[in-house]
């Protein structure tokens, strides 16, 4: 399948750990490529998730993280994200990969923040409802590794 021109683009962008690759991302993932052309996943660094999800986290390093996404057939474009982020490098990545939309999954506790990038740019937020499967978290307890 030929990629979209860029004049053609309809760039989605979404963020995340995407550890252990579950069916959750995957109907997340597809959903939110379906609302435009070009699906753009910023990647969070091994020290964030770490910080967010805890000690024992990632399962997968950044850059298998990475590969295992960019396999992924509606996924784009990978973007890999530094260790220390801030408020202002987010935004500023917003702001290069200029997307149409910003796609979250209900519930993102960060909505706010994300809200305001958003805005500067004039992209939509489209929040996609979460599905009834195991989380990472969920998966990583059961398998004794949290």
């Amino acid at each position: 399948m030929k990629k979209p021109k860029k004049e053609e683009r309809k760039v989605v962008l979404v963020g995340g750990c995407f550890d252990i690759l579950h069916y959750g991302h995957i109907h997340f993932l597809k959903k939110a490529k379906a609302l435009g052309n070009y699906l753009v996943v910023a990647l969070e660094s091994d020290k964030n998730v770490r910080r967010l999800k805890g000690e024992k986290r990632p399962i997968h390093g950044q850059n298998h993280r990475r590969e295992i996404l960019e396999s992924l057939r509606f996924v784009d474009q990978v973007i890999i994200l530094a260790d220390e982020m801030k408020d202002t490098d987010y935004q500023k990545l917003v702001s290069i990969v200029s997307p149409q939309v910003i796609a979250v999954t209900a519930g993102d506790p960060i909505i706010k923040r994300k809200r305001k990038q958003a805005e500067k740019i004039g992209a939509d937020i489209i929040e996609i409802p979460r599905i009834d499967v195991l989380s990472t978290s969920q998966i990583s307890k059961l398998l004794d590794i949290e």
